[in-house]
């Protein structure tokens, strides 16, 4: 599998007792939500591995993980290894809530100036994500996202709706 059909679940931090579980921190929003995993794809350099799960256990963001038919010693060798799974297992988000992926090539509508362009990529910073949308007349378009900029997330006719504040897009269009 492909690392762009996946996402990122967390990293395996440091190995627990002595009969090969291994600590994984899972950088997740809810971590409960992955609490009956029965595989993950490790990271192991060149490509993706699937590895089964014997056990795991949760606390908070952190998972206590024993891999089926992997022994102590080569439990070690995981640690700082990344964990991914496949898109398909991440939680339906519903209403003005969405994966920066899934929004990519969604048009972009202001309350006031109408149909702005596409977005072509989310920038993810740590301040907050801005959204890059392509203008029709090729120039690029920079608006922060917040909850009180998005007004909806239509994903049937894929749009996002929004009131940029006074001034913004008019910056990148003069």
């Amino acid at each position: 599998m492909k690392k762009e059909d996946c996402f990122y679940l967390g990293i395996i931090t440091k190995p627990f007792g002595y009969k090969g579980e291994l600590v994984c921190y899972f950088d997740v929003d809810d971590p409960y939500y992955y609490e009956n995993l029965d595989s993950v794809l490790i990271d192991l350099g060149k490509e993706l591995v699937p590895f089964l799960i014997e056990s795991i256990r949760l606390n908070n963001n952190h998972a206590y993980i024993v891999f089926q038919d992997v022994k102590a010693d080569a439990a070690l060798t995981l640690i700082k290894k990344e964990l991914y799974l496949p898109l398909q297992r991440l939680p339906k988000l519903k209403g003005n809530k969405f994966y920066f992926h899934e929004v990519l090539g969604f048009e972009v509508i202001d309350s006031i100036k109408g149909n702005i362009g596409k977005i072509e990529k989310i920038m993810d910073h740590p301040a907050q994500p801005i959204l890059q949308i392509l203008h029709a007349n090729g120039k690029e378009i920079l608006i922060p996202i917040a909850e009180d900029i998005i007004i909806n997330v239509d994903r049937k006719n894929k749009q996002i709706s929004l009131q940029a504040p006074e001034g913004l897009i008019d910056l990148y269009l003069e």
